[in-house]
């Protein structure tokens, strides 16, 4: 139990922990932060628990330097703002419990970095100092780090098990089970495995989802969403036979030609020869930024398009209809191609 007056002592404490720091974006503290202090003097914890956690919570947890917590409360997310404005874009969400990296404070906003979010979230909305770490105590899950690029996440415990997906290095799942030779993780909502080999184990907390994967799934890579919401801002704009202007007019490989281009890749202008780049998959394999081939019985390949999810593609049509959106299987595909790896 907690002496009386010791809350104005442990609150001093915090302040002479955090504010004793040196003062950059990586060790800040906004006058919020000692606020809700009283509020938890009640707990189990000891005087120097407390003050530990004081000190403790300016430096590194979980990869974070400031740790702050998303404290979410009648609402089913806070949105992570491009401006310290609320009329702005909103750049991603965070639910209750998401971490993030607290990097600057300014009239009451917090700017703040979590997974591939940066932006800004109103004070009332996030926990720093010691409330984020309590918190955080809570929400910290076991996790899979993969060791190695290409790890298999298997349907069952066996090497020849059904791939669900895969793995590069560095990329994490939640630890379910140790199997033997086996790990069980979590995959996409269902119970899977990796080989142990070529995992290690930590601990990792939530973080906020980008526009991209609240519009895509969290399984598409930031450059494929990207690319497909380049390529979906065209639309309206003319088909012209040969050309390759995004703005004045492009055929349908020249339109693909011009997209990839934006983002690294040259493609030939001619879309029998795209066909053949990349990698040939199914059209259940499909994900955003796949392309699209479609053909007649005298012409094996004479169109093109780019997937963009929900079953629908997005190409230069027609000299009548221009660069438009369309269902996948609007005409049947005769081939699907994969250019972007990830």
């Amino acid at each position: 139990m907690f002496r009386k007056g010791f809350a104005a002592s442990f609150i001093f404490a915090i302040a002479f922990a955090c504010f004793t720091q040196p003062v950059s974006a990586g060790s800040f503290l906004s006058p919020l932060d000692t606020a809700g202090v009283a509020n938890i003097l009640e707990s189990k914890y000891t005087e120097e628990e407390y003050v530990t956690m004081a000190q403790e919570a300016v430096g590194a947890l979980w990869g974070y330097t400031n740790l702050g917590i998303a404290n979410v409360e009648g609402v089913a997310f806070v949105n992570v703002y491009e401006k310290t404005d609320s009329s702005s874009e909103a750049v991603g969400r965070m639910y209750h419990g998401c971490a993030c990296e607290v990097l600057d404070y300014e009239d009451g906003w917090y700017r703040i970095q979590s997974g591939n979010v940066e932006g800004y979230v109103e004070e009332n909305h996030l926990l720093t100092g010691p409330e984020a770490r309590l918190l955080a105590d809570e929400l910290v899950k076991p996790v899979v780090i993969s060791e190695t690029d290409h790890l298999y996440i298997r349907e069952s415990a066996k090497k020849k098990g059904a791939a669900l997906g895969s793995l590069s290095k560095g990329e994490e799942l939640e630890y379910l089970e140790d199997a033997g030779d086996w790990t069980k993780v979590l995959f996409d909502g269902q119970e899977a495995y990796v080989a142990s080999e070529y995992i290690s184990l930590g601990s990792a907390l939530d973080t906020a989802v980008s526009k991209y994967e609240i519009l895509y799934g969290d399984d598409i890579s930031e450059e494929r969403a990207s690319l497909v919401e380049f390529a979906k801002q065209f639309v309206g704009n003319p088909y012209v036979w040969g050309g390759t202007s995004l703005t004045r007019g492009a055929d349908c490989s020249g339109f693909v030609l011009s997209v990839f281009k934006e983002y690294g890749v040259e493609l030939p202008h001619y879309s029998v020869a795209q066909s053949e780049k990349g990698t040939k998959i199914t059209a259940a394999e499909l994900l955003p930024g796949d392309l699209v081939f479609y053909g007649t019985s005298s012409v094996k390949i004479n169109h093109v398009a780019i997937y963009i999810g929900n079953g629908q593609v997005v190409h230069a049509s027609s000299p009548k209809n221009g660069i438009k959106i369309s269902e996948y299987d609007y005409r049947k595909p005769v081939k699907c191609v994969r250019i972007l790896e990830k």
